[in-house]
């Protein structure tokens, strides 16, 4: 009887372990700001980071119940996108004249609102990369932070690999997918 009882609660917890691992976890969003400690690297291989066909247009709404422009990259004709290495969400070296760049649009245009949009290539599950797609847009809106435009201008939304700019499966179009996008909020 005894082994019986010690068989069922073996079995019991054998099963509760099986349940708890098999759960997906749910990637969490937030839109305020997250603290990144990830340093500036550079970039692995050579991209297509510059390459104005890698642009987007992202469309959306914004939490805020602000309205958001058609245009992301080209917005204001002033803010550029920017791009990542496969899996990080770390601002690269050769983004950092790019995000300055958006920077100083912003300091110009100091009534402007916009939202940083999280974008990642197709690999990974899709709530992975939406996760991802929020590290990303937080570490952009803290570098944009550092430079000196206030938090309460920038809003957050990862698009994970749901808006891709190239659909080719090979590294150089993967590329043009990894990037975060600033949509200016239109009045």
């Amino acid at each position: 009887m005894k082994k019986h009882v010690q068989l069922y609660l073996l079995a019991t917890v054998v099963l509760g372990l099986l349940v708890l691992w098999g759960c997906p976890k749910k990637a969490q969003m937030t839109t305020s700001q997250e603290t990144q400690t990830e340093k500036v690297t550079a970039p692995a291989t050579p991209s297509a980071a510059n390459d104005s066909d890698s642009r987007s247009s992202a469309a959306g709404a914004g939490g805020s119940g602000v309205g958001y422009g058609e245009r992301a990259s080209a917005a204001g004709g002033g803010l550029q996108p920017v791009y990542f290495d496969y899996d990080r969400s770390s601002i690269r070296a050769d983004a950092g004249a790019t995000m300055k760049a958006n920077a100083d649009w912003l300091k110009t245009h100091p009534t402007a609102k916009i939202r940083v949009e999280g974008n990642c290539d197709e690999r990974g599950t899709k709530e992975y990369n939406v996760a991802l797609g929020q590290r990303r847009a937080a570490t952009a809106k803290k570098y944009l932070t550092d430079l000196g435009i206030a938090s309460n201008r920038i809003s957050l939304l990862s698009y994970g690999k749901e808006k891709p700019v190239c659909t080719t499966d090979n590294e150089s179009c993967w590329q043009k997918n990894r990037r975060d996008d600033f949509a200016v909020a239109t009045p």
